[in-house]
């Protein structure tokens, strides 16, 4: 996670823990987890595993549980964090449809918070 994108996620979200904004730390949270999740390897890989006679299923070695990474290109990351963004508008519809009007509000400011994302790290918004 060392694009443009995630270098800017992440320091608004130090700013944002920095300045205890809770919504915006939320916000930019979700999106940064997001995209470590799509990262992630599958557990079930096919991956042969060695097993120790002390412990049934164990694994043996150093490293041998490591996997590396994914990496997405930055395409990849950019549509994640603009489905963060369709996620917040929906959000924002349906409290406003049940007249919460302050869980609304968070969600607009979460839509403009990684929108301003978006175009800081170069690029079009979600």
């Amino acid at each position: 996670m060392s694009s443009a994108l995630c270098t800017v996620l992440r320091s608004r979200l130090m700013t944002a823990m920095r300045e205890r904004d809770r919504a915006a730390a939320s916000v930019l949270r979700t999106a940064v987890a997001a995209i470590e999740n799509a990262e992630a390897v599958p557990v079930d890989d096919g991956r042969a595993v060695a097993t120790s006679a002390d412990v049934a299923g164990a694994a043996v070695g150093l490293g041998v549980t490591e996997a590396e990474r994914r990496r997405l290109d930055d395409a990849t990351e950019r549509s994640l964090v603009a489905a963060e963004v369709r996620s917040l508008v929906e959000a924002e519809a349906a409290y406003a449809a049940a007249g919460d009007r302050e869980r609304a509000r968070d969600a607009a400011a979460g839509i403009a918070l990684l929108r301003a994302v978006l175009d800081e790290s170069g690029g079009s918004r979600g």
